[in-house]
């Protein structure tokens, strides 16, 4: 059970790791050994609350795939060990996001100063685009 908050914890069953090869420079350790780690977390089975679901989804953003799976790869460290770890404080971060209720917008009015000034620079503008004009012609 690895625990997250107080009130959420994810069963160790539900994540997934993978230990795929690490893309970038590093010679041929890189090329021989799987020290990148690829963890994976199914959203739609998972225990999580459901009020912090689509918040985890927008949240994810590129991390989520189209099967509705949270897919991390954490390959800054040369041990498995230490990119599992990056890995899962990714994911605990992501939900601990996810966990915070956006505020409310509060509506406000708009400030009659604002108001004046809008209507005075309409007129101001009224008056410039009137004085451009030919003068009208009197019928005598």
């Amino acid at each position: 059970m690895i625990q997250v908050t107080n009130s959420i914890s994810i069963p160790e069953k539900e994540i997934q790791y993978m230990a795929i090869r690490a893309s970038g420079p590093g010679g041929q350790h890189v090329n021989k050994s799987s020290t990148a780690i690829q963890l994976k977390l199914k959203i739609s089975i998972s225990s999580l609350p459901q009020d912090i679901i689509p918040r985890l989804r927008r949240i994810a953003g590129s991390h989520l795939s189209n099967d509705d799976t949270i897919v991390i790869k954490a390959q800054n460290h040369r041990s498995q060990k230490m990119n599992k770890a990056e890995a899962l404080n990714r994911l605990i971060a992501m939900i601990i996001e996810s966990t915070k209720k956006p505020k409310a917008r509060k509506q406000t009015s708009i400030p009659r100063k604002e108001k004046v000034k809008r209507l005075k620079d309409k007129k101001h503008q009224s008056l410039k685009k009137e004085y451009r004009k030919p003068p009208k012609a009197e019928n005598d």
